[in-house]
């Protein structure tokens, strides 16, 4: 999937920098990729994603933490701590 996704990306990159379209055809698309943007099921899934991507990052350091050499492990520790009160005032983490 995450290959898919990156391709599809990249084409629409490619479509915006290489098309002789005109402005116009960039503006709608512009538009759209704004609007799926703001979407909510996509900002939900985005949060949900980076969520589960945290969680699955500290197991796995707290699994292997202590095997990484020891600036890898410090960075890690010290981006565990500051990264600690990264929710808002409602509950919603800053993604």
């Amino acid at each position: 999937m995450r290959y898919r996704l990156t391709f599809i990306t990249g084409a629409a990159v490619g479509y915006v920098l290489g098309a002789r379209a005109g402005r116009e055809r960039y503006e709608e698309l512009r538009k759209g990729a704004r609007r799926i943007a703001q979407n909510p099921a996509v900002r939900n899934t985005a949060e949900t994603a980076a969520v589960n991507g945290r969680a699955l990052v500290t197991r796995t350091f707290d699994k292997v933490g202590d095997r990484l050499p020891g600036p890898v492990g410090e960075r890690f520790r010290s981006l565990r701590e500051r990264g600690q009160g990264d929710e808002d005032d409602w509950g919603t983490s800053n993604t």
